[in-house]
């Protein structure tokens, strides 16, 4: 069973054991993952789309809230997916948002669930532009193996977590926002960016590094972004590197920046 990353070899060698799910995304253009499918993608491999499937509609929590548990159960028993399955989800983005796949395929409580490795430039057969047969799986909610904190839980005692925020430095500056209404970052957060977790081929850095990345970082971890979707690429990180799960806050940036009251660093 593969619980965070897997390589090409294993997803080769495990063969139908192994359900693979295309999560390529562009932000700003929304049908980019379903072209890029169209395109070409692993054989086998079904598309999951971050607005249809990953999130819930963007409003009072965030622009990317969770989706309902049920729903998304149903959704990968719809793919064909089994509560024996080895999930995989892959990307072109170094992870950013197959990172998000598997920490939702772990809220749903399935343990075999991995990021593949360096994503679509690992995979070394040809792609198929043929679309995966809809499949009739008994995907089944178990007990999350995941953790959640709120932006309650936060408001309640922000000196009793530390806050990992995965956006880029100069967001988390507040020199530039290129997405979200305002800029800057929650008060008392460190600024871990995830392109950090990589190394120059997009595949995660060894867990030795990524325990010296993180090592001062530990005492109770909440990972954040923008909108709860590269957040999940730190708790990644933080497993690979032995860590314990970290908890992610699910509305992040864009949830957090909706209510005036709440303070906002710099």
């Amino acid at each position: 069973m593969h619980r965070t990353l897997i390589d090409f070899d294993a997803v080769r060698e495990l063969g139908s054991r192994a359900r693979l799910i295309d999560c390529r995304v562009a932000l700003g253009d929304p049908d980019y993952g379903r072209r890029a499918y169209a395109q070409g993608h692993i054989p086998g491999a079904q598309h999951g789309d971050l607005d249809r499937d990953f999130a819930a509609p963007p409003g009072a929590g965030g622009r990317h809230p969770l989706p309902d548990r049920a729903a998304l159960a149903e959704r990968f028993a719809a793919w064909g997916v089994n509560d024996e399955d080895q999930l995989v989800f892959y990307d072109d983005a170094g992870g950013a948002f197959a990172s998000r796949g598997w920490w939702l395929a772990r809220w749903c409580g399935h343990e075999a669930a991995a990021v593949l490795d360096g994503g679509l430039d690992a995979w070394t057969e040809p792609l198929t532009t043929i679309p995966a047969a809809p499949g009739c799986g008994n995907f089944s909610l178990r007990a999350p193996l995941t953790r959640i904190a709120s932006a309650a839980d936060i408001e309640a005692d922000p000196s009793a977590m530390t806050l990992i925020d995965a956006r880029a430095q100069r967001r988390f500056d507040g020199l530039e926002e290129p997405i979200d209404p305002v800029a800057g970052h929650i008060p008392g957060a460190h600024c871990r960016s995830f392109q950090g977790n990589l190394d120059a081929e997009g595949r995660f850095l060894p867990a030795p590094r990524l325990r010296e990345r993180f090592a001062s970082l530990a005492e109770n971890p909440v990972c954040y972004c923008g909108s709860g979707v590269t957040a999940a690429h730190n708790v990644l990180a933080m497993r690979l590197a032995g860590f314990d799960e970290p908890a992610l806050y699910p509305g992040s940036w864009s949830e957090w920046i909706g209510d005036p009251r709440r303070p906002i660093a710099p």
